[in-house]
């Protein structure tokens, strides 16, 4: 007598799906980054949070960066500078350093001051289709709306997602939630700046540079 195998429908489309997925290879959406030379330049671009207000120039993210990583890192951040005048400064940098990365890190101003965040995302856009047109690659830093409990601003994710950028989008709003971290409401420490970098670092890493 021969038996039959009743076989759950759900369960054969489970068992398809999943030899689908193992035969074509499982689709990874981490961007990937090339692997940078010893004697990179990194161009750190960005605002104060950039500058590092709140600890002085040597304990700031750029220049942890270069310590842990080796690679030259430039830092170009301009306290109180909004996206659209960031925008205008990016070109006579990308042209005056070559950066072979640009760690971007903008639009903390355009919170503070109630700019619309579609407008802050078109400036971001820009400001990565300039880093591309000169022929670096580029990390994203999102930047947190301030207040009591500090969030991520959402349109960090959309333009990362939009141009396949890598983006640490959870390390500046966990810093500026602990007091140890921070030196007023909107900018680390030298702690705090040390945490950012080491996170800047692993993302690099993380992400094949």
């Amino acid at each position: 007598m021969r038996r039959t195998c009743n076989i759950p429908l759900s369960t054969m489309i489970l068992a398809v799906m999943l030899f689908f997925i193992l035969t074509t290879g499982c689709r990874d959406r981490t961007p990937r980054l090339r692997a940078l030379p010893n004697h990179a330049v990194i161009l750190a671009f960005g605002d104060s949070l950039t500058a590092g207000n709140g600890a002085g120039h040597e304990a700031s993210y750029p220049a942890r960066l270069q310590q842990i990583t080796g690679w030259r890192t430039i830092n170009a951040g301009v306290p109180g500078e909004i996206s659209a005048e960031g925008v205008e400064r990016l070109p006579g940098l990308l042209q005056r350093y070559r950066p072979d990365l640009v760690v971007l890190c903008h639009g903390g101003n355009d919170l503070l001051r109630h700019i619309a965040g579609d407008t802050t995302a078109a400036h971001l856009a820009t400001m990565i289709e300039m880093i591309r047109e000169n022929g670096a690659q580029v990390i994203l830093l999102g930047v947190p709306r301030p207040g009591i409990l500090p969030r991520p601003a959402t349109f960090y994710k959309k333009v990362a997602e939009q141009y396949g950028v890598p983006l640490e989008n959870e390390t500046l709003t966990e810093i500026l939630r602990d007091d140890s971290l921070k030196s007023d409401l909107i900018h680390p420490n030298a702690a705090g700046y040390d945490q950012l970098a080491k996170a800047v670092a692993a993302i690099l890493k993380r992400n094949g540079a």
